[in-house]
C-alpha cells in the first residue's frame, strides 16, 4: 500500500521504535512507517487503517507492538476475533495486562458478555492503571446492559470515580455512560443531570452529550442551508421551476403579438 513520502516513521512512538530496534534497520523502518499509517487513518479510514496493519503484520509479526497495532485496526473494523486473537498474542510478548479491557469488550463484541464479566473479576483487574481500571468497568456496565440488566449496569458505573469532580481524560466517558445507562432504566431527570455533567468535561467532544441534552430538551437544529432556500422562495426570488414558467409565458406572450401583427397587415 502507498505511504506518502513525508511519512518517515520518525513519527512513531519512542517506546515502539524501541520495539523495532531488533529488526534490520531497513525492515524497521517499513514497518514503522506502516504503523504510522495505522495510528493517523484508525479513527477517520479503519479499514485503510487495517490495510496497512496487515502489512505491518506480514513484516514483523513477532513484535508486540505490531500485534497490539494490528488488533485495534481490527477492532476499529468491528473484526472482533481477529482482533481479540492479535491482542492475545501481543500480550503474550509484552507479559502486560493494559489489553485487558478491551480484550474483554472483543467478548462483548463477539456476543459473549458473560465471558467480559468474568474477565472484570480476574486479577488482571487489580494490576490495571486507574484509567484502565475504569475502561474496564464500562466493559462490564455495557456487558450487564447486553445481558438486559440494567439496574445492574447503573450499580457497575456507580463508584468513587464517577462522584468525583475532578476532570480526567475517562471522566466524560465514564458519565455519559451512567446517564446513558439512566435514561435507558426510564430515569430522565438523573440521567440530563448526568448528560450535562459529562459535556461539562467533554473539553474533546469524545461524546455526543450536547446532542443528547438537545433531544431531551425537544431542541430541533435545522440546516442553515435548507433554511436559506426555503427564505430565498419565499421571498419571491426566481428559482428554476419559477423561470421556467416565466419564460413560458414570455413565448406566449410573443407569440399573441406576432399574431396581432399578422391581423393588422392583412
Amino acid at each position: 500500500m502507498p505511504i506518502p513520502p513525508e511519512v518517515t516513521g520518525e513519527e512513531i512512538d519512542p517506546d515502539v521504535r524501541q520495539e523495532l530496534m531488533s529488526l534490520p534497520k531497513g525492515l524497521a523502518e517499513d514497518v514503522s512507517r506502516n504503523l504510522v499509517m495505522v495510528a493517523q487513518l484508525i479513527d477517520e479510514d479503519p479499514e485503510k487503517a487495517y490495510g496497512y496493519s496487515r502489512v505491518a503484520l506480514r513484516l514483523a509479526s513477532r513484535v508486540a507492538a505490531v500485534r497490539e497495532a494490528a488488533g485495534f485496526a481490527a477492532y476499529a473494523t468491528q473484526k472482533y476475533s481477529e482482533a481479540l486473537a492479535e491482542f492475545r498474542a501481543a500480550r503474550r510478548m509484552s507479559g502486560g495486562v493494559e489489553l485487558w479491557p478491551v480484550m474483554a469488550d472483543c467478548e462483548r463484541g463477539l456476543g459473549r458478555p458473560e465471558r467480559a464479566l468474568a474477565m472484570a473479576g480476574e486479577p488482571e483487574v487489580q494490576k490495571l492503571d486507574k484509567a484502565g481500571q475504569v475502561e474496564m468497568r464500562l466493559v462490564a456496565a455495557g456487558a450487564r446492559r447486553d445481558m438486559d440488566q440494567l439496574d445492574a449496569a447503573i450499580v457497575t458505573l456507580q463508584s468513587p470515580e464517577l462522584a468525583s469532580s475532578a476532570v480526567h481524560p475517562w471522566t466524560a466517558r465514564l458519565r455519559y455512560a451512567y446517564a446513558d445507562a439512566l435514561l435507558a432504566a426510564g430515569r430522565e431527570r438523573e440521567a440530563r443531570e448526568w448528560f450535562a455533567k459529562a459535556l461539562e468535561a467533554d473539553k474533546d467532544g469524545a461524546t455526543d452529550a450536547s446532542d443528547r441534552l438537545a433531544e431531551m430538551d425537544g431542541v430541533e437544529f435545522v440546516d442553515a442551508f435548507v433554511e436559506d432556500e426555503a427564505d430565498e422562495d419565499e421571498s419571491g426570488l426566481v428559482v428554476e421551476g419559477d423561470l421556467d414558467d416565466d419564460l413560458d409565458e414570455d413565448d406566449e406572450d410573443e407569440d399573441d403579438d406576432l399574431g396581432r401583427g399578422d391581423g393588422d397587415k392583412s
